[in-house]
């Protein structure tokens, strides 16, 4: 089948650190499989890899509205907005998304990371907290965060 013929080689291209190759395997692809989640998904990696952060926010848009309950597009949409230095737009992404967010630990940690670039230290402070209460791993990640030095000291 030519989907996971693609599929596959973009995912090989992509582990090579060859991401322009990934997508053209993905460009390849026939129309009907593009809106896939799957191709979507890889299609957002690699921009991402890239520091396409533009790319990737437009692949995010497409998620969010093909998929609205998935998760990666509002979570990589924001973290896209705050590469671009739009941490209040990234914020607002993540707060304007589907309400089974609150429930990755991953959304908890970028508010957290949003906030304390924002200067609202509270906020980050609950937020981090609540991440860590998810995944320990979290705890470990935010000491080495640079968008958290400035509380780096209260965690």
């Amino acid at each position: 089948m030519p989907f996971e013929r693609h599929l596959t080689a973009a995912q090989g291209y992509l582990e090579l650190n060859m991401p322009e190759d990934a997508l053209e395997e993905l460009d390849a692809l026939p129309g009907e499989f593009l809106d896939h989640a799957e191709i979507l998904q890889l299609r957002l990696v690699i921009h991402m890899q890239m520091k396409d952060w533009e790319r990737g926010l437009e692949v995010c848009s497409h998620i969010q509205n093909r998929f609205p309950n998935f998760t990666v597009g509002y979570i990589h949409g924001a973290f896209c907005l705050h590469e671009m230095n739009r941490t209040r737009d990234a914020k607002e992404m993540l707060l304007s998304g589907p309400a089974n967010l609150l429930r990755e630990p991953t959304y908890h940690y970028n508010m957290g990371c949003y906030e304390a670039v924002l200067g609202n230290f509270e906020e980050s402070i609950e937020y981090l907290r609540t991440s860590f209460a998810m995944d320990t791993n979290f705890r470990i990640l935010a000491h080495h965060d640079q968008d958290l030095q400035a509380i780096s000291h209260l965690l």
